[in-house]
C-alpha cells in the first residue's frame, strides 16, 4: 500500500504558529526518508489552531528540504484564487521541483464565513462555478487556450514545464463524477465524517477520461490515525483530538489539550459512545491493528493509497506514528 500525509500544521496547548510550522518540516524530512509517497498540506483561515494558512508556501519550503517525496496541497481552496494565479503558482513549484509536485483543490472554504468575505476583500464569493474553474486552470496549467474570455488572451508562465499531478478533494461523494470528467485524481477525506462507500470510486473510475495531468484513475483516502505500541498507548495520546472531534461536532474549535489535560476533562456516558463511533474515521491501536484495518479497507473499497494524519501533542510521538506505520506497512 502507498503511504502519504497530510499535514494541517496543528498549533497545540503550548506551542506556537511558527513551532508548529517547523514540526511540518521535521515530519516532511522524516516522512521522505522513510518512503512516504506524498505530503500534502491543507488550507485554513481564521483559526487560531491551525498554521497552514497558506500551504502552497510551505509546499514550496517542503519541496526544497526534501529529495524524493512528492509534495503539494490538500488542498489549496480555489474559491479564493483565480485560475491564472493558482496555474502560475503551481507551475512554477513544479519548475523547481519537476516530477514531484501535487496541484490538489478544494471547493470549500476552508473557514468561516468572516474568513470567506475577507479572502474576497468583501465581495460576495462565487460559488457556484468551483468546476469551471478548476476547467480553466487545468487548461493554463497544460498551456491550453481557455474558453473562458478572462483567460483566454494570456498564458500562465512559467510554460512548457513538467506538469504537476493535479487532484480534486471530496468529502461526501458529490465530486466524484467531475474528478473523473477532468481527468484528475480523487481524493477522499475520510477523516471529515466518513461515509467513503465502493460506489463513489466505482463511480469515479468509471467518469474517468485521461488528461494531460492525470493519465489514469488514482484514489487516495485521507485517515486520522493514532498508534503506539500499546493500544493503551494510543487511546491515551487519541483522547485530546477526540475531545476536539466532540467540540467541533458542537460547533466550537478549540487547541488540542495535552494528554494529560485531556485525562481530567468531564466526559459524560454520550461523549464516549459518540468517539467510539468516531473510531470509524479516526483510527486508533497498535500498529498492526491499524494496519490490518488500512489492508482490509483497501481490499474493500479499491484505493490505490492511504493518506495520514496524526495529531499527537508530542512532536515525537507523532512522527513515531509515522514510523511505525511505516515499519508495518511499507
Amino acid at each position: 500500500m502507498r503511504l502519504s500525509v497530510l499535514d494541517q500544521a496543528p498549533i497545540t496547548i503550548g506551542n506556537t504558529a511558527a513551532g508548529a510550522l517547523k514540526k511540518a518540516e521535521e515530519l516532511a524530512i522524516l516522512a521522505d526518508e522513510l518512503g512516504y509517497y506524498r505530503m500534502w498540506m491543507a488550507e485554513h483561515h481564521g483559526t487560531g489552531t491551525i498554521a497552514s494558512s497558506a500551504p502552497e508556501v510551505i509546499a514550496a519550503h517542503l519541496a526544497a528540504k526534501t529529495k524524493n517525496i512528492r509534495i503539494g496541497t490538500g488542498g489549496v481552496m480555489m474559491m479564493h484564487y483565480s485560475p491564472l494565479k493558482l496555474a502560475e503558482v503551481f507551475k512554477t513549484l513544479s519548475a523547481f521541483s519537476p516530477g514531484r509536485i501535487d496541484f490538489g483543490v478544494g471547493r470549500a472554504p476552508g473557514g468561516d464565513n468572516y474568513a470567506m468575505y475577507a479572502l474576497s476583500e468583501g465581495r460576495q464569493p462565487m460559488l457556484n462555478n468551483m468546476y469551471e474553474k478548476l476547467t480553466t486552470t487545468l487548461q493554463l496549467l497544460n498551456d491550453e487556450v481557455p474558453e473562458d474570455s478572462i483567460y483566454n488572451r494570456t498564458i500562465a508562465t512559467p510554460a512548457n514545464i513538467v506538469l504537476p499531478e493535479a487532484w480534486l478533494l471530496g468529502s461526501t461523494g458529490n465530486s466524484a463524477i467531475q474528478a473523473g470528467r477532468l481527468g484528475v485524481g480523487y481524493s477522499f477525506a475520510q477523516f471529515f465524517q466518513g461515509g467513503m462507500t465502493r460506489e463513489i470510486f466505482d463511480t469515479y473510475r468509471s467518469n474517468f477520461k485521461p488528461s494531460a495531468l492525470m493519465e489514469k484513475p488514482e484514489i487516495n483516502v485521507t485517515y486520522m490515525v493514532t498508534v503506539a505500541e500499546t493500544k493503551e498507548e494510543a487511546e491515551y495520546e487519541a483522547l485530546p483530538q477526540d475531545i476536539s472531534r466532540l467540540s467541533l461536532m458542537r460547533g466550537q474549535i478549540r487547541q488540542t489539550l495535552t494528554p494529560e489535560e485531556a485525562q481530567n476533562y468531564p466526559l459524560t456516558e454520550m461523549d464516549r459512545m459518540m468517539i467510539q463511533e468516531n473510531r470509524k474515521i479516526h483510527l486508533v491501536g497498535t500498529p498492526k491493528e491499524v494496519a490490518t484495518i488500512l489492508q482490509e479497507e483497501q481490499a474493500h473499497f479499491g484505493f490505490e493509497e492511504a493518506m495520514i494524519c496524526s495529531i499527537p501533542h508530542s512532536q515525537e510521538k507523532r512522527l513515531n506514528v509515522y514510523r511505525l506505520l511505516a515499519k508495518e506497512l511499507m
